[in-house]
């Protein structure tokens, strides 16, 4: 077990020392296969903390927040004098497209509800701070 743990701190040393690639899509490839294997450890070491359906949630969380930023790529690049509109836009249409995905997935009576919107919501937050994250880091270039 101690050599595992060994390797497991030399591979994080190693990731650690990496630079981030400058491609958003491909940064935002490696944040949803950092929150894939996540998820698989966690099912694998606490089963009872995860939802049967977290992989649903994690491929349309993936999938809107993909979406989501594209379009919102799209339009700020378009309509750049239009920033805090097109920043309450992508808010309201993460908050909406959550509601019915939650909405859809609970209506027909679901097991352990309160474990499902706990595991939508804590993969939700993830994906809100990387894009918390790339926002403020596209505007550092901007301001110079």
């Amino acid at each position: 077990m101690s050599e595992f743990l060994k390797y497991g701190y030399f591979c994080i040393l190693s990731l650690a020392s990496m630079a981030l690639p400058k491609n958003i899509h491909i940064r935002f490839l490696l944040f949803s296969l950092a929150i894939a294997v996540l998820i698989g450890l966690l099912s694998l070491v606490f089963p009872f903390l995860i939802h049967a359906k977290i992989w649903n949630i994690y491929f349309f969380l993936m999938f809107f927040s993909f979406l989501i930023s594209l379009l919102n790529g799209f339009l700020l690049k378009s309509f750049s004098e239009n920033f805090f509109q097109i920043m309450v836009l992508a808010m309201i249409l993460r908050f909406i497209g959550t509601l019915v995905f939650i909405g859809i997935a609970v209506w027909p009576s679901m097991e352990n509800i309160i474990l499902f919107i706990a595991d939508f919501f804590i993969i939700f937050l993830c994906y809100l701070v990387f894009d918390i994250y790339t926002f403020l880091s596209n505007l550092r270039p901007i301001s110079k």
